[in-house]
C-alpha cells in the first residue's frame, strides 16, 4: 500500500510516497522499511528526543536579563542590609564584598539591555513589596540575630541560584550566556560559602 511518509528529524523533512513495508523503533532511531524500484530498503533516521530551541525575541531577551537584574539588585541591597546588621568585622566585610559584586554584576547586565536598545531595571524587588527571597532580612538586622541574618542570606541566594539556572535553560546568543555563566558561577560560589558560614554559626549554637 501507498502512504505518504513525513518524517521530521533535526531541522530537516524527509516526505515520500512509498508502499511501507513495515516501521519500527531501533535505539533512538526510527526504521522505515519501504519497497521501491523491486528492492526493500530500510531507511533509518535518527530520532531527537530533545527539542530544538528557538531562538529569543529582543524582547524575551530584554525581559529575561531584566529578571536577572532584579536579581543582582535583591543581592545588592539584601547583603548591604545584612553588612549593617552584624557586628563580626570579617562577616561585615564578606557581605559588603558581595553587595559590590552583585552591583557590578546587574552594571554588566544593564550595559547589555540598553545596547539591545531596551531599558534596563534598575530597582530591587526589596524596594517595594518584598517577595523574592531577603524576605525577613530587616526584622533579621533589627535583631541583631547573626544566624538569623545568616539565614536569610541564604534563603536570597537559593532564590538567585535558581533565577540563574532556570536563565542558563534558555537560549540566549552565545555573548549574553557567556555573561550569564559567568555570573552564576559567581552566585553559586558565595551561596556555598553564605550556607558554611551559616550552618557553622547553627554549629557553634547549639
Amino acid at each position: 500500500m501507498h502512504r505518504a511518509v513525513s518524517i521530521w528529524y533535526s531541522a530537516s523533512c524527509f516526505n515520500t510516497t512509498v508502499p511501507i513495508l513495515a516501521v519500527s523503533i531501533h535505539r533512538n532511531s526510527l526504521v522505515f522499511t519501504v519497497f521501491t524500484n523491486g528492492t526493500a530498503l530500510a531507511l533509518l533516521f535518527y530520532m531527537n528526543n530533545k527539542q530544538e530551541k528557538q531562538n529569543m525575541t529582543k524582547n524575551e531577551i530584554i525581559s529575561s536579563l531584566n529578571n536577572l537584574i532584579e536579581t543582582c539588585k535583591d543581592g545588592q541591597e539584601g547583603f548591604r542590609q545584612a553588612s549593617e546588621g552584624v557586628e563580626d568585622s570579617d562577616l561585615k566585610s564578606i557581605f559588603s564584598e558581595y553587595s559590590l559584586q552583585r552591583a557590578q554584576m546587574a552594571g554588566e547586565l544593564q550595559q547589555i539591555v540598553s545596547g539591545l536598545g531596551g531599558e534596563p531595571e534598575d530597582s530591587s524587588s526589596l524596594a517595594g513589596s518584598i517577595h523574592r527571597g531577603w524576605i525577613n532580612i530587616k526584622s533579621a538586622v533589627t535583631g541583631n540575630d547573626r544566624e538569623a541574618i545568616l539565614n536569610e542570606a541564604e534563603r536570597g541566594e537559593d532564590v538567585a541560584v535558581s533565577n540563574y539556572k532556570d536563565s542558563l535553560e534558555m537560549n540566549f546568543p552565545d555573548n549574553i550566556m557567556e555573561t550569564v555563566r559567568q555570573q552564576y558561577t559567581k552566585v553559586q560560589a558565595a551561596h556555598d560559602r553564605v550556607k558554611s558560614l551559616r550552618d557553622r554559626s547553627r554549629a557553634a549554637s547549639a
